[in-house]
């Protein structure tokens, strides 16, 4: 039964690999935990700087314009210096931004902390480009989608620690306390240092992803990556799946105390880490279970309907029903990163990496579609999940036409 158990988990060769996708698994729990705090942050930007909406979304913008800058860079430290060394290297970049977020508490200008943020970014851009290759490695290529919506699935348990840390300390916090920001950051900084010095005595296996034919080096592959139609589809999906998910987790706050003015900043902060990312979280654990019987294409392009319909309701303000379709929009966003993923470098081989730099750049709609939703919606925030509308239909599209490949 163990074995059966672990079959995802072992290559052709018979090697194992369970421990080293629970150590990378650790990895996405830490980065969901960073980015669930952006989405207090925005909320708190609005009141201690007196930002209207489309400003506020300059947070998001200064992490995912970072994924853009770094992500190709990323992707030549990995191929250089191997997966661990440069996860190792994603990890210190990340612990120097949480860190700067203490200097920046004590100049309280928005700048100084967008600056730690960037920083913050361009260490998770590292570490992201690399486990994600890596967590579709670790074991037989049919089953890389369950893989990494597993992994997926503890960056879930992060996203809700994020909004809950950090509703409590900053929402929490004393009024005029400018070290608020700054706490949820270094508790995270602390926790991402630890993981950097276990990481650092650890051994990794170097893993040669599989393909479909003959495994060749980069600079033998006789075919140009950009012949890969399911690649440059699943870019521009992820850049609509990312700016969707951004722009949704940043204006939650906003949308729930505007459809309900009783609720208050702390309250809507818990509202989000249990109700909309614990939803996050459930939907990508049964994802990675429940694509053992169905196809990974077939389940996003009914995800990708779903979530669309969803979109419309909470445009449409509708009460207690348009906050239940706001919650369902997390359920049905849960699996899509990682799916939109794994089929984009599907038999891909030796360009796995190299395309893992290019899908991790697309990511850059998380730094577009937030700031346009904060303009958009500046009189009713609802108006600006539009977006996200058009982001849904786009992936649904992208899922169908990947059926049965």
């Amino acid at each position: 039964m163990a074995e059966k158990n672990n079959s995802m988990f072992r290559n052709a060769a018979g090697h194992n690999y369970l421990m080293p996708f629970i150590l990378i698994a650790l990895l996405y729990l830490l980065w969901g935990c960073a980015h669930g705090l952006l989405d207090v942050l925005n909320k708190q930007f609005q009141m201690a700087f007196d930002m209207s909406k489309g400003e506020s979304g300059f947070i998001q913008f200064s992490t995912y314009i970072a994924y853009f800058i770094m992500a190709i860079p990323a992707g030549l430290l990995l191929r250089k210096v191997g997966y661990k060394k440069g996860i190792i290297s994603g990890l210190l970049l990340f612990t120097l931004g949480a860190f700067a977020f203490i200097p920046a508490a004590f100049i309280h200008s928005p700048i100084a902390f967008l600056a730690a943020l960037f920083i913050i970014a361009c260490g998770l851009t590292i570490i992201e480009t690399g486990a994600h290759p890596y967590a579709t490695s670790l074991g037989p290529e049919k089953s890389a989608a369950q893989r990494i919506n597993i992994a997926a699935a503890f960056n879930g348990v992060g996203w809700i620690i994020g909004p809950l840390i950090g509703g409590a300390l900053i929402f929490g916090a004393d009024p005029g306390d400018n070290m608020a920001m700054a706490k949820p950051y270094i508790f995270v900084g602390a926790a991402v240092l630890l993981v950097c010095i276990l990481l650092s005595f650890m051994r990794l296996p170097e893993i040669v992803p599989e393909s479909d034919g003959p495994v060749q080096s980069e600079g033998q592959a006789k075919t140009s990556i950009w012949s890969h139609k399911n690649l440059k589809w699943a870019i521009i999906a992820q850049f609509m799946y990312v700016g969707a998910q951004t722009g949704i987790f940043s204006f939650f706050i906003n949308y729930v105390t505007e459809l309900d003015p009783s609720i208050s900043n702390l309250t809507a902060s818990r509202l989000l880490s249990f109700g909309g990312m614990g939803l996050f979280f459930v939907g990508r654990l049964t994802s990675g279970i429940v694509m053992k019987w169905f196809q990974p294409a077939n389940l996003l392009a009914w995800f990708g309907g779903l979530a669309a319909v969803c979109m419309i309701v909470v445009m449409l303000s509708l009460g207690q029903i348009s906050l239940y379709a706001l919650y369902l929009s997390f359920f049905f966003m849960s699996m899509m990163y990682p799916t939109i993923f794994a089929l984009g470098v599907r038999g891909l081989g030796a360009h796995t990496k190299k395309a893992s730099s290019y899908i991790v750049m697309s990511t850059v709609g998380g730094a577009v579609f937030p700031v346009l939703m904060g303009y958009i919606g500046e009189g009713s925030i609802a108006m600006g999940f539009i977006l996200p509308l058009v982001g849904f239909l786009f992936i649904g599209g992208f899922a169908w036409s990947q059926r049965g490949k």
